[in-house]
């Protein structure tokens, strides 16, 4: 099955943001294990600010195994197939960085003596008394939860400053390989992260691609003309007696069976109409309509081409009976000031005229501009090579399959039926659409950069307010979330990767 995922990166596919130490998890890996051990969240980096890494959950001992992944629903439907948007310690190589982290004895200690007098205070256990809970009792009582915190107090500054000594942009989510932590020993950690390599855009105003020109032609506007008379079209039955024609619309009754498939229920329908001649009608039933007439029984072998959009039928042979009941014909109306009226609120012929002429032009500029943009994009991504962490790929391919899964269930796809799609191969698909957005998005950002490119509050307002409009939330609410998750500084810079795709494409040759 296609997944319909095939947008272009101006149409905001790019998440999340390129620049961002992306929301996720340590990863603690222990030698043969099979799985990484989940151990905590990171905060997000947005723009220039400083990588952060908080609450580590240190639950997992040396030799633990495997984690969990939580389901999760979308609004509008539940896809909790059994697919996982977590990929292990996959990393590339060309982007990974390792950090080596040693806390002193005494500072462990100190921490433990810290935390467990905490847990002193405020344990109840029955028995004791609050406030007077023996320290070996909390101690052993408490030893996972006293172990999280130490880390969480101990090792968060070390290791961003540890990444800031580094000066690199670290993204994803970074694995810890190596975690040992011991009242009265020393810390130990060790762990790996991907980072954004340095890459060169020195000559990106040299790049261009041919920028087709959005005026419409003739042949253009005669073509919407023609499909809005066909809307309003009228099929009336031919009373004369005669032989079909092309352009003639047969009604008839059928019955086929397929060839080799003797047993399965026929192929039949009852007063069909098929138009005879017509582009979408299957050259073995216009060649056996053309010419007959009403009353005749016609016998029809319909050889069906492999790429037959009905898959049942593709690569098929179908033996037909055809009843012939009627011949109609297709009358289009004339391009009167009525016929306008009847479409709408037009005056006139020539309001509609040029109400149509407007509308195709719009949609020709969005085409031809999205378009261009992409091979320009294209060709920035061919001239400037690079490689990228694959935590950046695997979260773009989880957004381009999460709109794919939400389009099939808005087209009423169900639960049951989305457990059963190859995530594999699905996610293979589209593995170099993916890896082309994240450089796309990285590219912008840096020629952002470059051009002094900024997003005006008043244009992150309005975007917020489209936003609240489509997702029926009142602004001051959605506006409280988005600050709150980070998805503000997601918006704006997404924003800024659109003006500067919108300024390259403007400064193309026409």
């Amino acid at each position: 099955m296609t997944l319909p995922v095939s947008r272009s990166y101006h149409e905001r596919c790019i998440s999340p943001p390129a620049e961002a130490l992306l929301r996720g998890s340590f990863f603690y890996s222990a030698p043969g294990a099979r799985k990484a051990e989940k151990l905590t969240s990171t905060d997000t980096l947005e723009n220039n600010q400083e990588p952060t890494v908080e609450n580590v959950d240190t639950h997992a001992e040396h030799g633990h195994e495997g984690h969990d992944h939580e389901g999760h629903d979308h609004e509008g439907h539940n896809h909790d197939h059994e697919h996982d948007h977590q990929h292990g310690p996959v990393l590339n190589p060309e982007c990974t960085r390792e950090l080596v982290l040693d806390v002193p004895a005494e500072d462990v200690s100190k921490a433990y003596r810290t935390v467990t007098r905490n847990y002193q205070k405020y344990a109840k256990i029955p028995g004791f008394r609050a406030g007077k809970v023996p320290e070996s009792v909390v101690k052993r009582r408490f030893a996972e939860q006293i172990r999280k915190e130490v880390i969480d107090g101990l090792l968060p500054e070390k290791f961003n400053q540890a990444v800031r000594d580094l000066g690199v942009a670290p993204v994803g989510q970074p694995q810890v390989t190596e975690l040992t932590v011991e009242d009265g020993q020393p810390l130990h950690v060790k762990a790996v992260f991907e980072f954004i390599p340095p890459f060169s855009i020195d000559g990106y105003k040299d790049v261009t691609v041919p920028k087709p020109s959005a005026e419409i032609t003739e042949e253009e506007y005669q073509q919407e003309m023609t499909q809005l008379r066909e809307s309003r079209a009228t099929v009336e039955p031919v009373e004369e007696d005669r032989a079909i024609v092309d352009g003639d619309w047969a009604e008839i009754n059928y019955s086929g069976k397929v060839e080799g498939a003797e047993d399965a229920a026929p192929i039949a329908a009852e007063d069909t109409l098929v138009e005879v001649g017509g582009k979408d009608t299957v050259e073995a039933f216009t060649s056996a309509l053309r010419g007959a007439k009403v009353g005749q029984q016609l016998h029809v072998s319909a050889e069906y081409p492999a790429e037959y959009p009905e898959a049942k039928l593709a690569g098929k042979t179908v033996v037909y009976e055809i009843d012939v009941k009627a011949i109609k014909k297709r009358t289009l109306p004339e391009l009167t000031d009525e016929f306008a009226k009847e479409l709408g609120e037009y005056e006139n012929l020539a309001e509609l005229e040029n109400r149509v002429r407007e509308h195709i032009g719009n949609r020709k500029r969005r085409s031809v501009e999205g378009e261009t943009k992409d091979r320009l994009m294209g060709a920035l991504i061919e001239r400037f090579p690079f490689p990228v962490p694959e935590s950046l790929v695997q979260e773009q391919v989880d957004a381009r399959l999460d709109r794919g899964l939400r389009a099939l269930a808005a087209q009423g796809m169900q639960t049951e039926q989305m457990r059963k799609l190859d995530f594999g191969r699905l996610r293979a698909a589209q593995r170099d659409s993916a890896t082309a957005e994240v450089k796309a998005s990285l590219l912008l950002a840096r020629i952002a950069h470059e051009e002094n490119i900024e997003v005006s509050d008043e244009e992150l307002d309005r975007e917020i307010q489209i936003a609240a409009l489509q997702s029926r939330e009142p602004v001051d609410a959605l506006r409280a979330r988005l600050t709150e998750d980070g998805g503000l500084a997601r918006i704006r810079e997404q924003l800024k990767r659109e003006k500067t795709a919108q300024t390259l494409y403007e400064r193309l040759p026409a």
